[in-house]
């Protein structure tokens, strides 16, 4: 079966000198839902750079669905860079356009789109994520769970493959982390998700991955990497107090 997403060796060193990436291998499979885990500083945000070609120059090699990121490829990137969207911390990194609907359409116009072909994407990604009523709102006078959610539908109006999204819990009440939650497991993407909030990993990601170090530490299922107190302690993750992985992932699967 060909890999969604295929990190081969991956090596990178910053300007300094110092190593981000040490040989980091991952594959994630068309449709996986996958948290990347770990303290701050292991090397998260320099993998998820390097997955759309933002970040190059070091050793390895990164594949999306058998197409590979070849730095200085102008076309290929360009494609590497639909199929592959990501969704950075503060949404207002994305959003710089006059309406909503406009910050949707920027990424398809960008493409070529136009007209009713260019509307019905924006109709579509605005949809998916329930914020169609908004279209014409001006984005930083939404709230900041809105914006969020306006941020993923700019990136799903350029129908990815993968939705790559960084921190997607953080600075969120908790009535907009359970709408962000119930819309991500609607999606029909392939789904990496960096996050420091546990739960939430557990809640949408039957699959995690431990970065430390710029190398991987662990990988497997959720509940069984967060269930090991000691291998949690061992990379500085917190899970809340009292929060019992197995019962919550039992729960789920009651529900």
């Amino acid at each position: 079966m060909n890999e969604a997403l295929k990190v081969t060796g991956l090596h990178y060193a910053y300007p300094d000198g110092r190593a981000a990436l040490r040989g980091v291998d991952l594959a994630l499979a068309p449709g996986e839902r996958v948290a990347l885990l770990g303290p701050n500083g292991a090397g998260k945000t320099t993998l998820v750079l390097h997955l759309n070609g933002i970040l190059h120059g070091g050793g390895g090699t990164v594949t999306v669905s058998g197409l590979p990121v070849v730095p200085g490829d102008r076309p290929a990137i360009a494609e590497i860079r639909r199929r592959v969207g990501i969704v950075f911390q503060d949404p207002d990194d994305q959003l710089f356009m006059p309406t909503v609907a406009e910050d949707v359409g920027f990424g398809p116009a960008n493409l070529g789109l136009r007209g009713a072909e260019l509307a019905a994407r924006v109709d579509e990604a605005l949809a998916a994520v329930g914020m169609s009523e908004h279209r014409d709102h001006v984005p930083h006078h939404l709230s900041f769970g809105q914006r969020r959610r306006v941020a993923v539908a700019t990136v799903l109006a350029m129908r990815p493959e993968i939705l790559v999204l960084d921190e997607p819990s953080s600075n969120l009440d908790p009535a907009s982390r359970r709408e962000l939650a119930e819309i991500l497991e609607t999606l029909p993407v392939t789904l990496l998700m960096v996050t420091h909030d546990l739960p939430y990993a557990l809640e949408l990601c039957p699959r995690s991955v431990i970065l430390d170090d710029g190398r991987i530490a662990a990988d497997g299922k959720t509940e069984d990497l967060l269930g090991d107190r000691e291998l949690m302690r061992g990379h500085r993750l917190e899970l809340p107090f009292g929060f019992d992985p197995a019962a919550a992932a039992a729960s789920r699967r009651t529900a």
